[in-house]
């Protein structure tokens, strides 16, 4: 299948045409959440922009294993192998076992996935569910003589390793920098130096979560099990690795170092990182205490939040911004996010408005090649979404009678309209009454309409007016025309 899609990739810091491996088939491995917390904006970004792939590559025909994982063990408080292991921390304070900490919290993230219209990945692997085969791989690693085996606990010797391949070439870095910056930790006495970083920590006395390993009772280092469930269900090689770029170091560095240490080389040819959600430019997230969760946007729960802003509101300013670019939270930016939500889902109701003609003055195979264009260009959301707002106008121009179509062109002009809005964006139109996922108030609201039309063909001005104001308080904003009315939802 020949592809004109290209994608940057980080590894190279180019954009550069999408060739999978095997074609038509294409494996995508993307890090999904470490599940002690509720899940907020910060994680809405990956997820949105790598259901964008997901959604785009298959329209583009190609048959996608994506495998997103749940860390359920082994993230510890900080990146340098300290602190306590993320889930049983919150596991102690809230008195609860720590896989009832991750199965609520794993719970809580896919129903927000779901308001976020976020499809399901292909499969989704527990790291607790695969000590197996991360003991495997650190026992590969070891035999490789990458490792080292210290009091229970096993390191990756990130300078012995440098020797022969480069650590350091996803991030940018060179191991002496990161030698200078990285301070010497309490309990990182069993390290060789102070970069290495841990594949399997033997678990202290207190420790809950722990599994027998030839060296101790313990549990996987925290980017081990990325290298071992990428591996397992996409192959040894595999086309598309994704996440944030606050993972790119020392999580994915380290990761490629570990798949290269055990299999001879890294296991994704294309690294894809989306940026950050900022708020007043700072990283959102758990660690710095500044983040907000879904439910509090869509609840408007929260001392930052002036409204609430729903699901899609939130999918769509995420995709307004190109992937790479850093993301500004700010109330304006959400409400004009809401604003221009709303303007396209309108336009996308006014399409079954418009009465066909003999001859078109508009072509639908411009917005086809427009949108086509721009996502195939590292996926740039934005310009896509601009190329719809310019079909907007258009299409109001042709509701109006400004424009004409044929009913050819408008079947077409639909399908791709719908195809871009609903399949590939992953927008979906929140107006209609959520009763069993029916519209039920656009036949009341023409039912109105069609009693006003006849009592203003009777002249009875009074009962038309009291339609047409009742309608107005209560949010309704009826337009008379020469043959009839619109109306729209304010």
């Amino acid at each position: 299948m020949e592809s004109k899609l290209t994608l940057y990739n980080t590894l190279d810091r180019r954009k550069e045409t999408f060739e999978p491996i095997n074609p038509p088939h294409v494996g995508m491995y993307v890090c999904g959440p470490t599940v002690y917390g509720d899940p907020h904006l910060g994680h809405a970004r990956p997820a949105v922009t790598f259901d964008l792939l997901f959604r785009y590559l298959r329209s583009l025909g190609y048959k996608v294993r994506y495998v997103r994982n749940v860390t359920d063990v082994g993230h510890l408080e900080h990146d340098a192998d300290d602190g306590e292991d993320k889930i049983s921390k919150k596991a102690r304070l809230e008195q609860l076992e720590p896989m009832e900490v991750a199965h609520y919290y794993t719970e809580r993230y896919h129903r927000a996935m779901d308001e976020l219209n976020v499809l399901s990945p292909s499969i989704e692997p527990c790291a607790s569910g695969h000590i197996i085969e991360q003991i495997a791989m650190v026992k590969e690693i070891l035999d490789n003589g990458f490792a080292y085996e210290s009091n229970g606990s096993v390191y990756f010797d990130v300078e012995k390793y440098n020797r022969k391949y480069s650590y350091g070439r996803l991030s940018g870095r060179n191991l002496d920098d990161i030698l200078t910056n990285t301070r010497e930790l309490d309990g990182q006495g069993d390290k060789r130096h102070s970069c290495d970083f841990a594949l399997w920590k033997k678990a202290s006395p207190e420790h809950i979560m722990r599994w027998p390993s030839p060296w101790s009772d313990g549990f996987p280092g925290w980017h081990m099990e990325c290298s071992a469930m990428s591996t397992k269900y996409l192959g040894q090689r595999f086309d598309i690795h994704g996440g944030g770029m606050d993972l790119m170091f020392p999580h994915h560095e380290c990761e490629i170092a570990q798949s290269t240490a055990a299999l001879g080389h890294d296991s994704a040819k294309y690294w894809i990182h989306n940026n950050m959600i900022t708020i007043n430019g700072q990283k959102m997230g758990k660690s710095l205490g500044n983040f907000i969760t879904l439910e509090e946007l869509f609840t408007g729960n929260h001392k930052l939040l002036t409204q609430a802003y729903s699901p899609m509101t939130i999918r769509f300013f995420v995709l307004q911004a190109h992937y790479r670019s850093t993301l500004d939270f700010s109330n304006e930016a959400l409400q004009a996010a809401e604003k221009g939500l709303d303007r396209l889902m309108k336009a996308v109701e006014a399409l079954d408005k418009i009465k066909p003609s003999e001859q078109s003055t508009v072509d639908p195979a411009e917005l086809e090649t427009r949108c086509r264009e721009a996502l195939d260009d590292d996926l740039n959301s934005p310009m896509a979404i601009s190329a719809l707002f310019d079909w907007v106008r258009i299409i109001n121009q042709l509701v109006e009678g400004q424009q004409r179509i044929t009913a050819a062109d408008l079947e077409k002009l639909r399908e791709i309209v719908r195809r871009y809005v609903f399949d590939i964006l992953g927008l979906r139109d929140e107006k209609a009454a959520s009763a069993g996922g029916k519209d039920l108030v656009t036949p009341l609201v023409n039912m109105l309409l069609d009693l006003r039309q006849a009592a203003k063909t009777e002249k009875n001005w009074a009962l038309s007016d009291k339609i047409r104001d009742e309608l107005t308080a209560i949010g309704i904003r009826v337009k008379d025309r020469k043959d009839g009315c619109d109306w729209e939802i304010e």
